[in-house]
């Protein structure tokens, strides 16, 4: 199993379980004010980790000032690239 699986199956799992939480409070499983504030608690770390799997994924835009890439590469002995 590559990456990119892994992280498709990782998704579907949460997203899964988000839905579950959902179905729960529509369908009235929801007793006390402790087990809403857990649940909701849980439905929005679902939906940060997804997001942030999502934002992993995406490719990063470039800022490009006109500057090549390679213009602000510093070598550790303090000399800028020549």
């Amino acid at each position: 199993m590559d990456v990119t699986e892994f992280l498709s199956k990782l998704r579907k799992i949460l997203r899964d379980n988000y839905q579950q939480i959902g179905e729960n409070f529509l369908a009235g499983g929801v007793d006390n004010m402790e087990k809403y504030k857990y649940l909701l608690g849980q439905a929005h770390a679902y939906q940060y980790v997804d997001q942030e799997i999502s934002n992993l994924l995406k490719p990063k835009e470039q800022k490009n000032d006109g500057a090549k890439a390679d213009d602000n590469v510093v070598k550790f002995d303090g000399s800028t690239k020549d």
